[in-house]
């Protein structure tokens, strides 16, 4: 079941609805604290890597429930899984190491950015080859990058001071 993409759209269509919505949550985190955001290009580069976590979600769950062969959807993983992993490290370059900033050294230090590439790529790859798992690799990229952005934007609400103004 792993390798036939079919009975993967209803988990497709959850995804990306439940990621969609994240992205909104993101959104409200960084408008009620876009003065701090905007004050910190290392807090501006870790808001980017859990918008392009949410994104990942979303294009992998938009990938799954279109009607393709799954040879298709295998290169698509990969392409994402590609993409996404060097922008989260280039925006880890960005932001940088070791930051003063409390928030930034918690992303930093528990965000499953590269996790959640690489879980999409062995999908994509083990789908291809139709040995690993396939598909079932999606389940923990999509926790990761689920659960590793939601505590990202609870960072960015609640533990940055109160922008004065």
């Amino acid at each position: 079941m792993g390798y036939t993409t079919a009975p993967w759209a209803s988990f497709g269509a959850a995804l990306a609805a439940v990621a969609g919505a994240l992205t909104g949550l993101l959104f409200v985190a960084v408008s009620v604290k876009g003065d701090a955001l905007a004050a910190s290009p290392s807090l501006r580069a870790r808001a980017t890597q859990t918008l392009v976590l949410f994104v990942t979600s979303v294009l992998a769950a938009v990938f799954l429930v279109a009607p393709q062969p799954a040879a298709a959807l295998g290169a698509e993983l990969l392409a994402v899984a590609v993409v996404s992993g060097g922008g989260l490290l280039i925006l880890d370059r960005r932001a940088g190491h070791g930051s003063d900033q409390e928030v930034a050294r918690y992303i930093e230090r528990f965000s499953p950015n590269t996790i959640t590439a690489v879980l999409v790529g062995v999908a994509g790859l083990t789908l291809l080859v139709k040995a690993g798992g396939g598909l079932y690799w999606l389940i923990p990229a999509a926790m990761a990058s689920l659960v590793g952005g939601v505590l990202d934007a609870w960072l960015f609400l609640v533990k940055q001071p109160a922008s004065s103004g």
